[in-house]
């Protein structure tokens, strides 16, 4: 089971080990739960106190033992809307601080799946009406596919066409059947860039896809010309 996802929406990798656990348990007292979950008994304790303040978990105490159960994983949804309702009554706040900030930096680097994704949302609400792609490779796909499939519809819906040059070893991805209003091309040499680069507008983003990939996003309006030109020399070249 892929749970990036409950990493995504705050649990620690700890926390999602015993939530995890107790689902296959059922109720359970902390002994089955420290055995299947393989973590050090104080940690067990720790994180089941945390996963019961945050809704996760419930319990009923017999005696002198508490008896825990998990909750039904249909709650998470309502712990994420809780979260996104908090978060909302705060935006306009940040918004208003965000403006009265100075000018962003020219250059900002990303580390990490996380930190990419940040640097992917950026470079979609970069404004203008193309966005260019050259380098993509096999690795991009530590994203998520469906990450990927629904970045590219949210980009389709703002009208702005890709132009995406892909490598050799995205072919079985076909992404042409999965994301509209682009054209895919792919290169037919045998060398794999792990570096990708992407222009948006006035915005360049710089991903290289190692196994924690890092990531630069550059501000910049001439070099983002200068980028597009030389993409343009690209799309012009030779290509499956």
């Amino acid at each position: 089971m892929d749970t990036k996802i409950l990493e995504d929406i705050g649990l620690t990798n700890a926390e999602i080990k015993i939530y995890l656990a107790l689902l296959e348990l059922g109720t359970s007292t902390a002994g089955p739960i420290l055995e299947k979950s393989g973590l050090q008994n104080s940690v067990v304790h720790m994180t089941i106190k945390k996963l019961v303040d945050k809704g996760f978990v419930t319990f009923v105490k017999e005696g002198k033992i508490n008896h825990y159960q998990a909750a039904d994983p249909n709650h998470i949804i309502e712990f994420i809307n809780d979260k996104k309702e908090r978060f909302q009554e705060i935006l306009p706040e940040l918004l208003i601080k965000q403006k009265t900030a100075k000018e962003k930096p020219e250059i900002i680097s990303f580390r990490g799946i996380r930190g990419i994704k940040e640097l992917l949302l950026e470079l979609l609400d970069a404004g203008g009406t193309e966005h260019n792609t050259f380098g993509s490779t096999k690795e991009s796909l530590m994203l998520g596919d469906a990450w990927w499939v629904n970045y590219h519809k949210k980009r389709a819906k703002k009208g702005i066409v890709a132009k995406l040059i892909f490598n050799e070893s995205l072919q079985f991805w076909k992404a042409e059947t999965k994301y509209p209003k682009s054209t895919i091309r792919y290169t037919s040499i045998g060398f794999e860039p792990l570096t990708e680069t992407i222009i948006r507008n006035n915005k360049i983003g710089i991903i290289i896809w190692t196994k924690k990939p890092l990531g630069v996003l550059i501000y910049n309006k001439v070099a983002a010309d200068s980028y597009n030109s030389f993409f343009k020399m690209l799309w012009k070249g030779s290509f499956k």
